[in-house]
Parts: C-alpha cells; sequence; structure tokens
C-alpha cells in the first residue's frame, strides 16, 4: 500500500536569506531624491491645532424596562419624529413598545 509522503518532510535545501545591505548614506539618498522630485514618506511635521471645547449634545437616559417584548422593528424616520416620540415616551413614563401599543390602538379606534 502507498504511504502519504509529507510535505515538510525534507525542508533542508531552503535556509533563510541573507539580510541586504542598507544604504548607509542617508544624506545623499535624500538629495537624490530631493533633485528628482521624489516625496518624502516621513509624516509633515505640524503643529498641534488647538483643542476646541465644546460641551457634548446631552445625553437621553436609558431606558431600560422588563417588559416581556423580545421583538424588534427598525423604522427610518426624520430627527423631528424621533424627538417627538422619545419625548412622548418620556412624558408618560412608558416603554417605546407600550407607546406604539397605544399610537395603534388610537388610530384603530379613531381617536
Amino acid at each position: 500500500m502507498n504511504e502519504r509522503v509529507n510535505p515538510f518532510g525534507d525542508l533542508g535545501d531552503f535556509a533563510p536569506a541573507a539580510p541586504k545591505a542598507k544604504a548607509e548614506h542617508k544624506d545623499v539618498v535624500e538629495e537624490v531624491a530631493a533633485q528628482h522630485g521624489f516625496p518624502s514618506r516621513q509624516p509633515a511635521k505640524v503643529a498641534p491645532a488647538p483643542a476646541v471645547v465644546s460641551e457634548p449634545p446631552p445625553r437621553r437616559q436609558q431606558r431600560r424596562y422588563t417588559t416581556g417584548r423580545n421583538k424588534q422593528i427598525n423604522i427610518k424616520a426624520t430627527d423631528e419624529t424621533i424627538k417627538r416620540l422619545y419625548q412622548l415616551a418620556d412624558e408618560r413614563g412608558v416603554p417605546l413598545g407600550v407607546l406604539l401599543e397605544q399610537a395603534l390602538d388610537a388610530l384603530e379606534n379613531g381617536t
């Protein structure tokens, strides 16, 4: 029966490459590069910009309710609509899901 050959069994022919010699005359290399218009790869030295102090936008309080609701919907809306939605929920002190249920009930009842 034929045995499988180990592909890594004989790697004696391979040896790491010798390290390449680095340019010892960096100033000459930089001068030639500048004469021929080669851009430098070094980052440009820029003075740091003054720090702008601004207040972050106010963060809403997180809404954590244990309601048994476990389905999620994703709705695209304008900023004004989203603000109204959160404002109504905050005013009533209810989760967004309850507010949605109340709105749907009001639409179905015609009130």
